[in-house]
């Protein structure tokens, strides 16, 4: 029987992949914080619709308790994941997009590395070279024969903004372990209802105050944002609850097999033809996967 983490992975990357596909098309007509908020706006009730709906399905009786530091690391990965949205975004508008976005999923290799030197976490050599083969072709994938075009701002900014994401995964999975009396369905459903319910209310306080005119633009495009808040909130739920189950770079190699989903969307839904390098990353993303379940 396959694994729940490994269900919950894949259904994370599917998501992400379509998000990522209408993020990029609503930044053609709304900024950088417009699109941003998108990924949160109607996440929030459908959080709180979905762990309404889990205490009825699955109902227990130990109480939730929240630790000072389940607050701490709920507010800086809900900031780490707003800044990395930030610069994912402004990746859209480079001109080596594809560079800068397969230097943004560096997230797996930093995660891992953070998570040994600093949370005291454990890999497997196995698990191990499926990091380092996942990371390797993620890079294929996003053209990196083409170094020699990479500007120093799409590089700054890829990178941070893995780093960024790799930072809100390990502290969403420190997140979960502090409501360690609840089954990891209930520890995942409070941490994703207190990272969006964050920062949705932070991020519409921000536009109210500063920049009512992109909310005009999002209501203009109410529809994408609705599609971008739906897809964000599915992947969400996918990544929080297999990170509850499983070392974060374990579940963010696995989950590289988003790339897999996005360039069929790209040949499918946008009618883009695909490289012979992105076949030979393609299987390498595969055996990456491969070994990080073996792992």
């Amino acid at each position: 029987m396959i694994s729940s983490w490994i269900l919950f992975t894949l259904m994370a990357a599917f998501m992400q992949s379509w998000r990522n596909a209408f993020q990029k098309q609503l930044s053609t007509t709304v900024d950088v914080y417009g699109v941003t908020l998108a990924r949160f706006l109607f996440g929030f009730p459908f959080a709180a619709a979905y762990i309404f709906w889990l205490y009825q399905s699955h109902p227990i009786s130990q109480h939730v308790s929240f630790t000072p530091k389940f607050w701490l690391y709920i507010f800086i990965a809900g900031c780490s994941q707003i800044l990395a949205t930030i610069l994912m975004v402004l990746l859209f508008k480079q001109k080596n997009y594809a560079i800068g976005v397969g230097l943004a999923k560096s997230e797996a290799i930093l995660a891992a590395l953070i998570a040994v030197m600093f949370l005291q976490d454990h890999l497997s050599a196995l698990g191990w070279v499926g990091v380092a083969i996942g990371g390797g072709a993620v890079f294929l994938l996003s053209k990196g024969s083409q170094l020699q075009q990479l500007s120093v701002k799409t590089l700054v900014i890829g990178v941070g903004s893995g780093l960024c994401f790799a930072i809100t995964s390990l502290l969403v999975r420190e997140a979960s372990l502090e409501l360690q009396s609840l089954p990891f369905l209930h520890r995942a459903s409070w941490v994703l209802l207190c990272i969006i319910g964050f920062q949705c209310l932070s991020m519409l306080l921000y536009l109210v105050l500063f920049s009512r005119h992109t909310l005009k633009a999002m209501g203009q495009r109410i529809g994408m944002t609705f599609k971008v808040s739906v897809c964000s909130f599915l992947a969400s739920l996918g990544w929080f609850t297999a990170m509850s189950m499983q070392s974060v770079a374990i579940v963010k190699t696995l989950g590289q097999i988003e790339i897999l989903f996005s360039l069929l969307i790209s040949a499918y839904f946008f009618k883009e033809k695909l490289a012979r390098t992105d076949h030979w990353g393609l299987g390498l993303v595969v055996i990456a996967a491969i070994m990080v379940i073996w792992a």
